[in-house]
């Protein structure tokens, strides 16, 4: 296996580590930087546990490579919060009961906030559609719509 340096800037700060050409983004944040926050479900794309923003764009970080985010900036659950607290999904989430296990919440809300970047105000069918890569096996979905609603500020 051939080792190659690479220079990231994750959570807003700069970082240049060694690492395998087949590491995967997901391994080196969590086993490197050791920010757990960002899980792995299914290694297969198909959970969306391990979404984060990838120069400002969400990706399942299991099909990246930590060398293809050489030069990038990398966001993680951990580098949303405002000031300490919790940034307005999150918050949203915790007040609109849209958790049971937590598993895939991080990958939900990293999700949730590219969703309403791109649609500031969407429809139920809206929100259901933008998280369709991210599966939940514990809460039915209705509080996780319900939580992204009340954090874009649309009531039914």
């Amino acid at each position: 296996m051939s080792k190659h340096n690479i220079n990231v800037t994750v959570n807003g700060q700069e970082q240049t580590a060694e690492v395998d050409s087949r590491l995967l983004l997901v391994h080196f944040i969590r086993e490197q930087l050791s920010l757990t926050g960002t899980h792995i479900g299914c290694d297969t794309t198909s959970c969306g546990a391990c979404t984060v923003w990838l120069d400002g764009a969400a990706v399942k970080s299991c099909t990246v490579l930590a060398l293809q985010a050489d030069g990038c900036e990398v966001t993680t659950i951990e580098g949303i919060s405002e000031n300490g607290g919790l940034h307005p999904m999150q918050q949203a989430f915790h007040e609109n009961h849209a958790l049971q296990c937590g598993y895939c919440t991080p990958g939900m809300v990293m999700t949730a906030i590219k969703l309403l970047e791109q649609n500031p105000s969407p429809t139920d069918e809206e929100i259901r559609h933008g998280l369709e890569g991210n599966l939940c096996r514990c809460t039915g979905y209705q509080n996780i719509v319900a939580a992204v609603r009340a954090a874009s500020g649309v009531t039914v």
